[in-house]
């Protein structure tokens, strides 16, 4: 109904939004990523705590993040509920968009730069909520269940439903029966069939970048169907140009056309069955990879490639340790 009343009227009602500042500060560990981040948060805030927020990002880790990194963390803001997701602009800003295709260019690049100065959010403001993470809190994050929110950190175990709150309790329980997974069990070490690397989430070229630095020399576990799609056409022939393909080919990945793919089912790239997949994609929910009964757990792209490898969820920081 309210895409009929958009179509119709050409407008949308909306509330006026709160604004979370969830800062992240400290120096994330080797092995730990934008998405380990984002899947934290979510983790910590829950898939339904940015109802009526935007999520404004902010601390040391966000200050040091690429661009790209940032995009990681923003796009899966609606996973946690929140409308929106944005880090203030900067001067990493600005110099990402210098030079590209549609910038504004000499004096207006000028102005343009002055006005989006103005964006950001004023020293000293209120916020509606305040979220403070120590960054030495985070490690790779696994989710484990049927909703971005339900994840542990590598070295954890599977929830037991008796040990959480009474209020979760029947959600775990479901997930757990439809994920086929035993409570207390520890995530590492979950047998996989699928690895994705790709999505608007984590298939930028950085993504590709740091995984193919590491996995030269590893082989894809025989058994296992490992898939990499770009997350664009632009980053696809980026890619193809630093010979990344080639890397990935030669350790046993497909290496596909720019697209969604795997990350909602697109065209033939399905589960089959109740197939579990290693995906660096940001929704994990019953079915959302094709077929009805197939599992997905989220995690970063050198997770998904530490997975793909050795055929279970691993550690990527002791599988690429050298």
């Amino acid at each position: 109904s309210q895409v009929r009343d958009l179509l119709a009227t050409q407008t949308m009602t909306l509330n006026e939004l709160k604004v979370r500042r969830i800062e992240v500060n400290g120096r994330l560990a080797d092995g730990v990523y934008a998405k380990d981040v984002i899947l934290h948060i979510i983790r910590k805030l829950g898939v339904n705590g940015g109802t009526g927020f935007a999520y404004e990002f902010a601390g040391e880790v966000f200050d040091r993040f690429s661009m790209e990194e940032r995009m990681t963390a923003c796009n899966m803001s609606i996973e946690g509920g929140a409308r929106v997701g944005y880090v203030n602009p900067d001067d990493k800003t600005f110099e990402y968009l210098r030079g590209r295709p549609h910038a504004p260019k000499d004096a207006q690049w000028d102005e343009s730069v002055e006005k989006w100065k103005s964006f950001a959010s004023d020293k000293g403001c209120s916020y509606d909520d305040l979220v403070v993470i120590q960054a030495d809190e985070i490690a790779p994050t696994v989710t484990w269940g049927i909703n971005p929110g339900q994840a542990v950190a590598i070295d954890e175990r599977i929830p037991i439903p008796e040990e959480c709150e009474v209020s979760d309790r029947a959600s775990i329980l479901e997930a757990l029966e439809y994920m086929k997974l035993d409570s207390g069990n520890p995530i590492k070490g979950t047998p996989i069939d699928v690895a994705f690397i790709g999505s608007c989430t984590n298939g930028r070229l950085s993504d590709l970048e740091e995984v193919a630095s590491k996995i030269k020399g590893f082989k894809v576990k025989d058994g296992v169907k490992a898939i990499v799609v770009p997350g664009s056409q632009v980053v696809s022939k980026l890619a193809v140009e630093k010979g990344l393909d080639k890397v990935f080919e030669d350790a046993g990945f497909e290496w596909r056309y720019a697209g969604c793919s795997m990350c909602l089912a697109m065209n033939p790239d399905k589960l089959i069955g109740d197939q579990l997949c290693a995906s660096s994609s940001n929704r994990n929910f019953k079915g959302r990879q094709g077929s009805p009964t197939g599992r997905t757990m989220l995690m970063s792209p050198l997770m998904v490639a530490a997975a793909a490898i050795t055929g279970e969820v691993s550690d990527s920081r002791l599988i690429f340790s050298s």
